[in-house]
């Protein structure tokens, strides 16, 4: 059962807190390469009328993540998944009639929110799999089986202690463990 809200606790959940805004987010953003031009977005749409991922997606709105960073709302746009779903096809930055290289500056963001332990929990568990497998996701025997059974070859050959050796020289195991700003 789902209790229902009355229309003053609504307006308290839109209400922002200033705790919640980081004004210097888009310098701090235009310092990275591919975001240097972040402030020159009109906010014209064409990044989110032209994406393929805004057509089939009603959550995904590129022109809408770009405020976001644009007006500093560093929580709202690193803890949310919407920013994980571009395909980093460009149609955005080939479109953009400012050239903002849209598709670099989510890039960014995903890096930011990887940094501060917003990582959507797919992502956490493919990587982590890559580091204890060579793979994205488990194989199980039964596949294994199917293959041989098929005559096909058998899967590639990773080095998982090597993986997890240079794993953990870049630091990849700090960024995946569960954490939150």
């Amino acid at each position: 059962m789902t209790k229902e809200t009355t229309p003053k606790e609504d307006e308290r959940k839109r209400i922002l807190k200033i705790a919640e805004v980081n004004p210097g987010l888009q310098y701090e953003l235009s310092k990275a390469p591919g975001a240097e031009k972040l402030m020159q977005c009109l906010q014209c749409g064409t990044c989110t009328a032209d994406c393929p991922i805004a057509r089939f997606s009603g959550s995904y709105s590129p022109r809408l993540i770009i405020r976001m960073a644009q007006l500093g709302l560093i929580s709202k746009v690193l803890s949310s998944d919407t920013i994980w779903l571009c395909a980093a096809c460009f149609t955005c930055t080939d479109r953009c009639p400012q050239d903002l290289e849209l598709a670099s500056v989510l890039r960014v963001l995903r890096n930011m929110a990887v940094k501060k332990g917003f990582i959507p929990e797919a992502l956490r568990e493919m990587g982590s799999n890559v580091v204890e497998t060579g793979s994205v996701y488990k194989v199980p025997g039964s596949r294994i089986r199917k293959r041989e059974a098929a005559g096909l070859p058998p899967l590639p050959k990773s080095n998982p202690r090597r993986l997890a050796k240079l794993a953990e020289i870049v630091g990849f195991p700090k960024l995946i463990e569960k954490r939150g700003m």
